[in-house]
């Protein structure tokens, strides 16, 4: 799916911020006997968005509010769930305390922000959830408030199946996300925050080696060349420049970089943003490198005009493998240029069906 102009979409709400607001709105239920609805809550950025409750009801010490979230116009996969914050008081002096509920993980392995064993609520939508808790207590002169907060997603854990928890090492459902609470469409906040977690939970593992993959079949191809463990996989997609320089930042000792030829081209033409929004295969460029393996002036001519790295290579079908080979040491080059020289690289070309077209650098020549 192509990426849309974000000016002409319709901004949502993360997770956290729902999370949040159904807090608010279950705390004020203890507190007063009535839920509001409307539930208003002011975001770190000052905006104050208002959530009406698809849920609300009280037991005991206890009471549950649901919101269900509204992603705007993001193709979120929780967009439409339903986020449920169950808010109970807890002993003195012990502060605002979380668990995770049904759909919200746990997480299971060292490297992310959250010690193991802490529910995967993460830190900006705790302290988003702290700040209004608090500041409803103070509105109604009450003292700190000492509370429980239950953060439920029902369905949760099926929904996590089609996110990158499970490498993470997140079992058990969704994370509650979100650094401003504002999902803007299609920035791919999520993803990328994931492959962000994804090389932080490596290096907490002490991998020396992980790969990163623009797809599936690259990924798998990898995976049973090495026989690296799930958690060794970054699933990178277009992002090979967030990637980059993130791993500039905290460096693995080894990386291999893995795609189909297209998008190998792409990153071999110096772009870091793979999408086909963001950039153009050069067919400038693959005529070039034809031209330095004596391609015929026919192959030239029609490799210049193509915008699609796929059709230059069955035109190309004499010189397909050096073509590639070609390809991958210029986006290695590129790759090791973005990473200042910390990580060793290997950048690996993969067919439709899986099977390996180059193999340039460490571990592949």
């Amino acid at each position: 799916m192509a990426r849309q102009q974000t000016s002409e979409l319709r901004r949502g709400w993360t997770t956290g911020a729902c999370a949040a607001a159904a807090a608010r709105a279950a705390y004020a239920g203890l507190l007063t006997g009535r839920f509001p609805d409307p539930v208003t809550i002011r975001l770190p950025g000052g905006q104050m968005p208002s959530f009406p409750l698809a849920l609300g009801e009280r037991r005991g010490d206890a009471a549950r509010v649901g919101i269900v979230k509204d992603a705007g116009d993001d193709p979120d996969v929780t967009h439409g769930a339903l986020v449920v914050a169950e808010v109970a008081f807890g002993p003195a002096g012990s502060g605002i305390a979380f668990a995770a509920g049904e759909g919200v993980g746990t997480v299971t392995r060292p490297g992310l922000p959250l010690g193991v064993g802490e529910p995967a609520i993460n830190p900006a939508p705790r302290a988003m959830i702290r700040a209004v808790l608090t500041d409803l207590a103070e509105a109604n002169g009450a003292p700190p408030p000492d509370l429980r907060v239950t953060i439920a997603i029902p369905g949760g854990e099926r929904l996590a199946e089609k996110t990158m928890n499970g490498r993470l090492g997140i079992v058990g459902g969704l994370s509650i996300l979100g650094t401003t609470g504002v999902v803007i469409p299609y920035s791919c906040s999520s993803w990328i925050h994931a492959i962000q977690r994804g090389i932080d939970v490596a290096r907490a593992a002490g991998l020396d080696h992980i790969a990163a993959a623009t797809g599936s079949t690259s990924e798998r191809a990898v995976q049973a060349l090495y026989a690296l463990p799930d958690h060794a996989l970054i699933d990178m997609g277009d992002f090979a420049g967030g990637m980059l320089k993130y791993l500039r930042r905290r460096p693995v000792p080894r990386l291999t970089l893995a795609g189909g030829f297209a998008k190998m081209a792409k990153l071999a033409a110096g772009h870091l943003d793979l999408h086909s929004s963001r950039s153009r295969v050069d067919g400038a460029l693959l005529a070039e490198l034809l031209g330095e393996l004596g391609a015929d002036a026919e192959t030239l001519a029609a490799a210049r005009v193509s915008d699609s790295a796929g059709a230059v290579l069955e035109i190309a079908l004499p010189w397909r493998e050096a073509l590639a080979d070609r390809i991958a040491r210029r986006a290695r080059a590129v790759a090791l240029a973005t990473l200042s020289g910390h990580t060793q690289v290997e950048v690996v070309i993969v067919d439709r069906a899986g099977l390996f077209l180059a193999r340039v650098g460490d571990g592949g020549g």
